[in-house]
């Protein structure tokens, strides 16, 4: 699946002249915790999320900077300080966002949020919003996702698992060998601990057409 297939297309999305007054009240009223900021032409120039507004003035006692902000240089810190205290949003945005294009794979989409840590990516095409992927949507995507119903005989099941088991699994480097009979999966070779056992197995029970997982490893040896 793409981006495209999974996004969500009726975006609410912020002005970078709305204030962060309302735009908390927006974020609130729709149950959203961030939202895309674009200008006058559509064209995505932001995000604001909860994690920006999190250290507004608002929140503290005082206006004084964060000991991370105080170690910046004296312009890193003016505009920290301004990102806390304006009542723009266009200034307490975060700019440069992490974006993505419509035929970006679903997988891509998993692995930018997992590596920035952020819970949303908008979708632009020609730089301009034209929908956003949310933890949200790819949790949809897992639901509405058929499993494979593809018939396939014990070569094709063995030459299946053989495939994976050479992708980004941990066993690449292990000399397995897999036999296949009646749809029973039979494993042989040196895997001695127990997460890639577990891996080896999982593996093979995810293919379709395998009834059934016989481990043949041989014990560990003792610490």
């Amino acid at each position: 699946m793409r981006a495209k297939d999974v996004m969500t297309v009726q975006v609410v999305r912020l002005s970078p002249d709305n204030s962060v007054r309302q735009a908390a009240r927006i974020m609130l009223d729709h149950h959203v915790s961030g939202l895309p900021v674009v200008d006058d032409e559509g064209r995505l120039v932001g995000v604001l999320s909860e994690g920006d507004l999190i250290r507004r003035t608002e929140l503290c006692s005082g206006m004084a900077a964060s000991p991370e902000d105080r170690a910046l240089a004296t312009d890193a810190r003016a505009s920290a300080y301004v990102r806390r205290s304006s009542w723009r949003v266009g200034d307490a945005m975060t700019v440069d966002p992490v974006t993505i294009d419509e035929d970006a794979s679903v997988s891509r989409v998993a692995r930018l949020m997992q590596e920035r840590g952020i819970k949303r990516i908008p979708v632009t095409r020609d730089g301009h919003l034209i929908g956003i992927v949310s933890r949200a949507d790819l949790l949809q995507a897992i639901l509405a996702a058929k499993p494979d119903e593809t018939l396939a005989d014990d070569e094709a099941i063995r030459r299946c698992i053989v495939t994976r088991l050479g992708e980004n699994t941990g066993l690449e480097s292990l000399d397995i060998t897999v036999a296949v009979t009646d749809g029973v999966v039979h494993l042989w070779g040196v895997v001695e601990t127990a997460d890639c056992r577990r891996a080896a197995r999982i593996l093979a029970e995810n293919v379709h057409g395998v009834r059934g997982v016989v481990e043949h490893f041989p014990n560990p040896s003792p610490q």
